[in-house]
């Protein structure tokens, strides 16, 4: 690493999703796992800094891209069998396969399991997708799971107050029965809508798992007070400003119920939507 220019050197997780490729805790994994070569020699350090004018940086031998002055932040409605990633080396329909017409390489904040579907932020702005991960901004994700049973009131106070599961112990912040439109009502399953705050692998089937439920089928529809909404299977909408920062305002159904007027209608803050800038489908090519 270039000695000189000590002004401009940066952390090398910062350009490296500076640059678009990831966010800043991808940059890390990948720093960890010997993905990233400085002036040819590989760098395992995390915290290192470079000087993007100087030194010669490569991410599993290709040369990283310039960081973008564009940014970019995109919500996409994440189909059932597609993997949250942009490559797959066996050939598994992943995230990328939609993107066409992305005028910049963006990638996912968080993901969705394999067989999960719904709201999935893209972006190319690494500080953006550290905020909306980082643990002490309790972002809120908002699900809507099918069980294969009906879960009784002890269930539902037990997921409240937390269960430990793989990665730690976790809790839903707000849970409620809900009736599916277009589904008859059925003894052997049920619908639930579950707001959390934490992004463990696989959090919500494990939590349910832990009081004797499968949930047969999962589907987030909100990141913070930002809906899903009308979004179809495959679609693309790119976010403004005002949709971007309800991202950060909490979805807390049990706020919104205290703040109605007597007349039982939300107040116009409530009221109030953010609409997308544009809306573009794209179709999975047949070659992928």
């Amino acid at each position: 690493m270039s000695e000189n220019n000590s002004a401009q050197r940066v952390r090398l997780n910062k350009l490296i999703a500076d640059s678009g490729l990831a966010s800043r805790r991808h940059a890390d994994r990948m720093i960890e796992e010997g993905q990233v070569t400085v002036n040819g020699k590989r760098v395992y350090e995390l915290g290192v800094k470079v000087d993007p004018s100087e030194d010669r940086i490569l991410i599993n031998g290709k040369p990283l891209r310039k960081p973008l002055t564009q940014k970019l932040y995109l919500v996409i409605n994440k189909p059932k069998g597609v993997l949250t990633t942009m490559e797959d080396p066996h050939g598994r329909p992943t995230i990328a396969d939609y993107l066409e017409g992305v005028p910049a390489r963006v990638f996912p904040v968080g993901r969705l399991d394999w067989d999960s579907e719904g709201m999935l932020l893209l972006t190319n702005d690494g500080d953006f997708a550290n905020k909306v991960m980082h643990p002490k901004a309790e972002v809120t994700k908002t699900y809507l799971v099918k069980l294969d049973g009906q879960p009784q009131p002890h269930h539902i106070e037990k997921l409240k107050k937390g269960v430990s599961i793989i990665g730690g112990k976790v809790s839903a912040r707000h849970i409620e029965r809900i009736k599916k439109s277009g589904e008859k009502k059925s003894e052997k399953y049920e619908w639930y809508k579950i707001v959390i705050t934490e992004g463990k692998n696989r959090q919500i089937r494990q939590m349910f798992a832990k009081v004797g439920f499968d949930v047969l089928k999962l589907q987030r529809v909100a990141i913070g007070r930002l809906r899903l909404g009308a979004l179809k299977p495959g679609e693309l909408v790119y976010l403004n400003d005002v949709a971007i920062e309800r991202v950060f305002l909490a979805d807390d159904p049990d706020e919104v119920k205290t703040k109605r007027t007597y007349k039982g209608r939300a107040t116009k803050s409530f009221k109030k939507t953010a609409k997308p800038a544009s809306r573009i489908r794209v179709k999975k090519s047949k070659e992928s």
